[in-house]
């Protein structure tokens, strides 16, 4: 097996960082503790939280792959309950308590890697990457593992926003992206309809969508189905590529993947697998 593209291979390691706080119990508590309902209240509140008390097509439209009924439960409802900028704060802190209590020498990582992460994060375009902009805009905290997390975070929504771009420019709409995620990576669809809200009528509409396009067929992607996909994910990579080598050497992204290595594997005892980011296990 080749190694993953340098892109690839850090978000394998920042993701298990950042993911904590949708994983960890302690971190769900801390969000339900502001006044939030339900975990998915928390999850929508929380991860939108940067940009502000957004309306709910905001939310469709930037995280990409959920069924709108599902955002729609839990936004706007969610600001009348916290504020956005409680749950910036408090997000990040929870989630760096669930770090320090996982991984042992936690500050000494954050203190070695921040700077680096700090360079990649200012090399990096905000433009048409609107999640990535609203967390890079997040002032420091008083706590080393606290920024390791928001560093994490705003690089991954980075990452996520590119990707956002690539499937919008390949015409895949955000049922059909889980489709082609479970065909491509052999995993059951259920792991992501049932998490992402969509209905039967619209997992099999999007279905219909992608045989029209000669992308599907018989539940297997299609040479041309590969191709697309295969497209979409080297040019997610380029994207996330270009502040890395705009601020790092190859030695210096090397070291910094290594550094995270560690850390990365013990957050990922908390996640589960297979997940809907399409995170695979660390020894895979």
């Amino acid at each position: 097996m080749t190694d993953p593209h340098p892109a690839r291979a850090l978000w394998h390691a920042l993701e298990p960082l950042h993911a904590v706080t949708y994983f960890a119990p302690e971190a769900i508590d801390a969000a339900k503790a502001t006044g939030l309902r339900g975990f998915w209240m928390v999850y929508f509140g929380c991860r939108a939280a940067p940009m502000g008390p957004v309306a709910p097509g905001v939310i469709e439209a930037t995280f990409a792959n959920f069924a709108p009924h599902m955002v729609r439960r839990a936004i706007p409802d969610a600001w009348s309950h916290a504020a956005p900028e409680v749950l910036v704060e408090v997000r990040a802190r929870a989630a760096a308590e669930v770090l320090r209590g996982l991984i042992d020498g936690i500050d000494g990582v954050a203190d070695r890697v921040n700077p680096r992460l700090d360079r990649i994060i200012a090399a990096a375009d905000g433009l048409g990457r609107p999640l990535f902009a609203a967390n890079r805009g997040i002032a420091s905290f008083d706590d080393p593992v606290v920024d390791l997390w928001q560093r994490c975070t705003t690089l991954r929504e980075h990452r996520g926003d590119g990707h956002v771009a690539c499937l919008a420019r390949a015409g895949i709409g955000g049922c059909e992206t889980h489709i082609v995620m479970a065909a491509a990576n052999d995993v059951p669809g259920r792991v992501f309809q049932e998490s992402r809200g969509w209905t039967d009528d619209d997992w099999r509409t999007a279905i219909d969508r992608l045989e029209a396009r000669g992308l599907l067929s018989g539940g297997a992607l299609t040479d041309l189905g590969r191709a697309v996909h295969g497209e979409i994910e080297a040019r997610t990579d380029e994207l996330a590529a270009v502040p890395l080598t705009d601020s790092l050497t190859v030695e210096e992204v090397a070291e910094l993947i290594a550094e995270l290595a560690g850390p990365a594997e013990a957050a990922a005892s908390v996640l589960r697998f297979p997940n809907p980011m399409g995170l695979p296990e660390p020894s895979a």
